[in-house]
């Protein structure tokens, strides 16, 4: 499996692309290819073409959650695509992963949308549609986790805002909260969007959709932003038992939170122009990242 970098908080030295806040990785496993989040923006679209990287190509639209952060570039996305077809490029029509909750209207202070900004009945009359709460496979090796079960105590036990649910307005949890976990021969990778569901329970639903227990890497926001003291010192516990072999936290992780965790795990850099490849033997690095920029 690959996985670049097109948007993140962050950009790397001597990679000369933009960041903002959000997150959109551009995953590739044996043929599929799969575009996880889109961002704030179209910004995603503008660093995958200094890459080299065709959209148009794009198998599965993946999303993490529902925060604008994450979605706000579908539009830019339905724009490339459809104006690819109207000129008569080739253009594949992506399958859109995501919990069915998704979608849905969404509010927090005084904002009164921070949801998708198109809506399920629009964006599926350009995608086709996939909104899972169980694990849905991308490929073989590739899946996509569903609804994360809330199985420690110590994690999301904080709302953020308000949804709209079918029951009417509620307390926020982040219920379609979710992240990709891959098998590699030497462990598993998770790929996370924000972690609201918890970085370990996540890890914990991929180790048991897997069966598997050996951590590779662990790729994406974690959502550590100036946690309550109990969470952060029962994440450290936890990634000292589990023991990755390497984390990539960004986005949502502040700096106090990650010189934690390189206290108790083998942090590395993210940022936009990342590249990471893992492979039958685990990951190595590729000339793209060795470039202008040591991750060691």
């Amino acid at each position: 499996m690959k996985l670049k970098v097109l948007v993140d908080n962050n950009t790397l030295t001597d990679r000369y692309f933009r960041g903002e806040p959000g997150i959109s990785f551009f995953i590739e496993d044996r043929s599929k290819k799969i575009l996880f989040d889109v961002g704030y923006s179209g910004l995603f679209l503008e660093n995958a073409f200094k890459m080299g990287i065709d959209l148009l190509e794009t198998d599965f639209v993946v999303l993490s959650h529902g925060h604008l952060d994450h979605t706000w570039g579908l539009d830019p996305l339905v724009r490339l695509i459809t104006e690819a077809k109207i000129e008569g490029i080739d253009a594949k029509t992506p399958t859109l992963v995501a919990h069915p909750d998704a979608f849905l209207p969404r509010k927090v202070g005084g904002l009164g949308e921070i949801g998708p900004l198109i809506s399920e009945e629009e964006i599926s009359r350009h995608f086709e549609m996939a909104l899972s709460r169980g694990p849905f496979w991308l490929t073989d090796r590739l899946v996509f986790l569903g609804e994360i079960e809330r199985s420690n105590d110590f994690e999301a036990k904080i709302p953020l805002g308000k949804i709209l649910a079918e029951e009417g307005e509620k307390d926020d949890f982040l219920m379609d909260d979710s992240a990709l976990a891959f098998r590699s021969a030497e462990g598993l990778v998770i790929v996370s969007g924000c972690s609201h569901s918890g970085i370990c329970n996540i890890i914990e639903q991929a180790t048991r959709v897997f069966g598997e227990r050996r951590i590779l890497d662990v790729v994406g926001g974690f959502h550590l932003l100036n946690p309550p003291e109990r969470q952060m010192i029962e994440t450290l516990r936890y990634f000292e038992r589990a023991q990755p072999r390497e984390i990539h936290a960004c986005h949502c992780t502040d700096l106090a939170s990650k010189v934690a965790l390189a206290g108790v795990a083998n942090l590395k850099e993210v940022g936009v122009g990342l590249d990471l490849e893992y492979e039958s033997n685990g990951r190595r690095r590729t000339p793209q990242q060795a470039s202008g920029y040591s991750n060691k």
